[in-house]
C-alpha cells in the first residue's frame, strides 16, 4: 500500500478547536491488508479531548481487499461482461467517547467505504482519482458544518 500518514496530521476546522493537529504512532492494524495509526498526542486548542489510550481508543485506519477482484472473460456469444465484481477499500476513523459522565467509553465511528468496479482501476483511473479528489475536498469543506451538525442535529 501506499497509503502513509506523517506526524503531525493537521486537523480541519471545527466549532470549538483551535488549528487542530494530531501525533501520529503507527499502530498494529486489525487485518494485514490494512495500515493504522494512533493518536499519541493534540497539539492546538482541543478542551476536553483525550489522545488515544485503551479504554478510549484515537485511531485512524485504511483497509484495502484482502483478496482482490478481476474481471471475467467477456461472454464469447454477446460480447458482454457477465459480471462486474467490486473491490472495496475503507478508511475508519474512532474515537472513545463519552455517552453519559461517569460511565465507560464507546467508540465513536467515521466510516468511508470506497468500492471499485474491476478494471476501471486500469481503463478510467482518472475518473476514480477525481472521484477520491471530490470526496475529500467535499469533506474538508463542510468540515465545521458536519462538526456542528453531529453535535446539534441541525443540517
Amino acid at each position: 500500500m501506499t497509503v502513509s500518514l506523517t506526524t503531525p496530521v493537521t486537523g480541519s476546522a471545527q466549532t470549538g478547536l483551535t488549528s487542530p493537529t494530531y501525533t501520529i504512532v503507527a499502530d498494529t492494524p486489525p487485518t494485514a491488508s490494512a495500515k493504522q495509526w494512533a493518536v499519541t498526542a493534540l497539539g492546538g486548542t482541543q478542551a476536553g479531548v483525550n489522545p488515544h489510550s485503551v479504554a478510549a481508543p484515537f485511531t485512524t485506519a485504511v483497509f484495502r481487499p484482502a483478496n482482490f477482484k478481476s474481471l471475467s472473460p467477456v461472454n464469447a456469444a454477446t460480447g458482454q461482461l457477465r459480471g462486474v465484481p467490486i473491490n472495496t477499500y475503507k478508511v475508519n476513523t474512532r474515537k472513545g467517547v463519552l455517552p453519559l459522565a461517569g460511565q465507560p467509553y464507546k467508540d465513536a465511528r467515521i466510516t468511508s467505504s470506497i468500492d471499485v468496479p474491476a478494471g476501471s482501476d486500469i481503463a478510467d483511473p482518472a475518473s476514480l482519482r477525481a472521484m477520491i479528489s471530490l470526496h475529500i475536498g467535499a469533506l474538508q469543506q463542510v468540515s465545521a458544518g458536519l462538526g456542528d451538525t453531529i453535535v446539534n442535529g441541525v443540517l
